[in-house]
């Protein structure tokens, strides 16, 4: 059942239970072929206007506009001044080397796009939104010696209001300030309501691996609830479940190693929605209210936009909370500062690979006097195995007469059968937490270890990391004590390759991690059975 359940989630027909129905994914529709009842319901997060008047506001063709800094690579569209594409260039593509890394896209396989604009009018007044005509002015790319540098977009004055965007990018940043400046140009006082979102299709980044799994989503985080995720499928059944209304926090979408997000000033009231727009494509975004503007005033409006990688130093001095992107799970209050300490040993060593070396032997040593009762056990679990084999074959026809005999060995013997395993259960947490803290850190992605390993992030070239460390699982299994269950004997050697047929798709640096903590596991038993005299 299981591998039938397999086969379907990857697209592939049943084994054995051919009635069940294929799972297929949805194919994105082009954003080329979208209609104009299609720009009706992607409008806003409010009631959406009349699509004949939608239609109406949008040019065609409209204009595409690149602007770029040492980092990034945006590009916008007249139509409503929104962000269409975005390039990381400190990023490579994982599966085209001589590609940048792209996030945002507006095309026929993916679409993650970031829009405001407002929303509230009466009588559907179009009011300048992320399907509204606007021209652009300013700076398209940053100069040398500047640190930052301005661009807008104005839309035309439609019914009672004018907005003028204008964003500023920074030199090594990946956040863009965005300044709504809302005009009322009517004679009347207007009270709109202004809107952020970010909107992406249902699809997981291409070559996902299917050996472990990472959250791809919609993610909100306020005050009260702290950082809250929210799965796609769960806005398709209407069951998300996160904080509706905060005076703090974001909206935010993520993936493995990136992510995108919006970010009010702290203070200002805002609803938070996540919603499916049409067939395979959700919206996350959060509306905020503007107080009234009288005839001919103006007021501005700030926000951050983020677009980037999950680079927890940066997230974290942008907005305090946003570096839980970067999802950890339960484990967070020991991933956090296992990840300082690895952030800290590359500063010295500047070699991630290295690093994680210098993690494990910190950790071992951490844990030496832990591990040590554990061996120790595991020792003279080994010592006294040839007399249990003995008795066992011996009383292999009483098996109650068995189990006496053998609780008398042990109290015989003072070893205690479970004192190899409790030692070690205590470090599980840790070493799971440190597992996420290299499956989740983007500076694992191309950097180099040594010689054949040039990406941390992907499976090792040659399965040298990965037969390393094959062969010392099983080595381990051969120091420990033989279980006198011939089965159990038999699933101790099984339990290493099962498990080792996964570290050959698993990134080289959580391989080299497991591979580092085998070989000092091997040491350190080696000597505990040699100073208790054990055979080896």
């Amino acid at each position: 059942m299981l591998w039938d359940q397999w086969q379907i989630h990857n697209g592939k027909k049943p084994t054995f239970f051919p009635s069940a129905a294929v799972q297929t994914q949805t194919p994105v529709v082009p954003a080329q072929t979208k209609t104009a009842e299609h720009n009706a319901i992607t409008q806003a997060p409010g009631q959406p206007p009349n699509p004949a008047n939608v239609s109406a506001q949008v040019q065609s063709p409209a204009q595409l506009v690149d602007v770029q800094t040492d980092v990034l690579k945006i590009q916008l569209s007249s139509e409503g001044g929104s962000v269409l594409k975005a390039e990381l260039l400190k990023h490579k593509d994982m599966h085209h080397a001589d590609s940048n890394m792209l996030l945002l896209d507006n095309s026929a396989e993916r679409i993650y796009l970031a829009q405001s604009g407002l929303i509230g009018g009466a009588n559907n007044a179009n009011w300048p939104n992320h399907k509204s005509a606007m021209r652009f002015s300013g700076q398209t790319e940053l100069k040398e010696g500047e640190s930052q540098f301005q661009f807008k977009f104005e839309s035309d004055i439609s019914s009672d209001i004018k907005l003028i965007k204008t964003y500023t990018l920074t030199r090594g940043s990946y956040a863009i300030e965005v300044s709504h400046e809302i005009v009322n140009t009517s004679a009347n006082p207007v009270n709109p309501q202004l809107y952020v979102q970010l909107v992406r299709d249902g699809n997981k980044p291409a070559g996902e691996s299917s050996f472990y799994s990472t959250f791809t989503g919609p993610a909100v985080y306020t005050s009260q609830k702290k950082y809250q995720k929210v799965e796609f499928s769960d806005i398709e059944k209407n069951k998300a479940d996160f904080e509706k209304q905060s005076a703090q926090g974001y909206i935010a979408m993520v993936q493995h190693y990136f992510a995108s997000a919006w970010v009010f000033e702290d203070g200002v009231q805002r609803d938070i929605f996540a919603r499916k727009i049409e067939n395979n494509l959700y919206a996350v975004g959060m509306v905020t209210p503007v107080t009234a503007i009288a005839p001919g005033e103006k007021q501005i409006h700030k926000a951050r936009l983020f677009i980037g990688p999950q680079e927890e130093k940066t997230l974290e001095a942008i907005y305090p909370g946003l570096e839980l992107v970067k999802d950890y799970g339960w484990l967070t209050i020991l991933s956090k500062p296992l990840y300082w300490l690895l952030y800290e040993l590359n500063r010295i060593i500047a070699n991630w690979g290295w690093s994680i070396v210098a993690l494990v032997i910190v950790l071992k040593a951490g844990f030496y006097w832990l591990n040590a009762q554990a061996y120790q056990s595991m020792a003279k679990m080994k010592a006294i195995n040839p007399k249990i084999m003995e008795m066992r074959e011996r009383l292999k026809d009483n098996p109650q007469q068995m189990q006496m005999e053998m609780m008398r060995i042990y109290k015989e013997e003072k070893v205690n059968p479970l004192g190899g395993c409790l030692p070690i259960a205590v470090q599980i947490p840790f070493f799971i937490a440190l597992y996420w803290v290299l499956l989740s850190s983007v500076e694992m992605r191309n950097a180099p270890w040594i010689g054949w390993v040039h990406d941390l992030a992907s499976p090792d070239p040659w399965f040298i990391l990965p037969l390393l460390m094959t062969a010392t699982s099983m080595f381990q299994t051969w120091l420990n004590p033989t279980p006198p269950d011939p089965i159990q004997a038999k699933m101790m050697w099984f339990m290493p390759l099962a498990f080792s047929v996964m570290f050959f798709f698993f990134p080289a640096g959580l391989v080299l991690y497991w591979l580092t903590n085998n070989i000092l596991s091997i040491a350190q038993q080696w000597m505990i059975n040699k100073k208790l005299g054990v055979n080896n």
